[in-house]
């Protein structure tokens, strides 16, 4: 049921809001150390150095502030890649921007030996960039010029390109294939608080960004013609839309690794809950996306008990079946 009354979707947002706290509160009580929630409590108020606390404060808190940031941003990157490119199967791991940030990443792994958090974002951010310019380079070609099943094509084409160099790495230099793989599986275990402090300046202003140009978004959505004709310059919102996206997907990436399927999922779920007010789908996403990821990051913990599930499986058994309906309904069904 769409949600058309203002009232009705501030009250939704709300709601929305308490269920990603609620789910942020279950990711740091729930997991194979037995904790409760009176020892969460204590752990926050009255820290007694016991294995409990610690891996509630150290493990659990991270990772549930990490789903969280990382998901809501991969979800606002999906909404703005679609609505730039005309695609319902856009988004930053479809279109190879993760993929690209991956191979970046890995690159400072294997051929420098580079640890350092800092590095790993800015080459995330320039991997990210490389991507898209590709794809968007590549997706232009030919007399048609940019069509949704081009950019499609061209952004199979990119991944599949950056998943073989990652592989090529990977080959060459295997003293870090551990490390690599831990990363490449897409996962909010085992990092740090300090994985997110590094990023979070860059996701904080993706966020704000996208939020500014969210009613200039509306407008491109009715075309570039009659965006033009209203006197938009869509060029400049095209750069800023761009680099946005490289600032969510790349950051992103920087700390969790490669997740797929949340920037394609939660922009659809978004439109049939709200509509297609961009003022009212950004903020939505970002709080849906982070919903999604915090619940598969505390379904992953279940699954293969005590053995963890890499996040980025959970979404993709989720994002798989929904990518076939959206790719059938966006090209087949037109």
């Amino acid at each position: 049921m769409q949600l058309l009354n203002p009232v009705h979707k501030w009250v939704g947002l709300f709601i929305a809001i308490l269920l990603l706290i609620f789910l942020m509160c279950a990711s740091i009580v729930y997991g194979y150390t037995d904790t409760t929630w009176k020892m969460a409590i204590d752990a926050f108020t009255s820290f007694n150095g016991s294995n409990e606390h610690i891996v509630i404060e150290s493990v659990r808190l991270p990772r549930s502030l990490i789903a969280a940031a990382v998901g809501g941003s991969l979800a606002i990157a999906g909404v703005l890649m679609q609505t730039l490119t005309k695609n319902p199967l856009a988004s930053p791991d479809i279109f190879g921007v993760n993929a690209g940030a991956g191979v970046a990443v890995v690159i400072a792994m294997t051929i420098f030996g580079a640890g350092n958090l800092e590095l790993f974002t800015w080459l995330s951010f320039a991997g990210a960039a490389v991507a898209a310019i590709s794809v968007y380079g590549v997706g232009s070609l030919g007399r048609e010029g940019l069509t949704p099943m081009k950019l499609t094509l061209a952004g199979a084409a990119m991944t599949a390109m950056f998943a073989s160099f990652t592989q090529g790495l990977l080959v060459i230099n295997e003293a870090a294939l551990e490390q690599a793989l831990f990363w490449l599986a897409g996962s909010v275990a085992g990092r740090k608080l300090e994985n997110l402090t590094v990023v979070f300046p860059y996701l904080a202003a993706g966020w704000i960004g996208a939020l500014l140009i969210s009613a200039k978004l509306n407008v491109l959505s009715m075309g570039e013609d009659v965006a033009k004709g209203l006197g938009l310059n869509t060029g400049l919102l095209k750069i800023g839309i761009g680099l946005i996206v490289i600032l969510l997907s790349g950051g992103a990436v920087a700390v969790s690794g490669p997740i797929g399927f949340i920037g394609i999922v939660i922009p659809h779920l978004t439109r049939s809950i709200v509509g297609i007010d961009h003022r009212w789908v950004i903020p939505f996403a970002g709080v849906l996306g982070g919903i999604l990821l915090v619940a598969a990051d505390i379904a992953s913990r279940y699954i293969l008990m005590p053995q963890e599930v890499p996040v980025g499986v959970m979404t993709a058994i989720i994002g798989t079946p929904f990518f076939i309906y959206i790719a059938r309904k966006g090209f087949n069904g037109r």
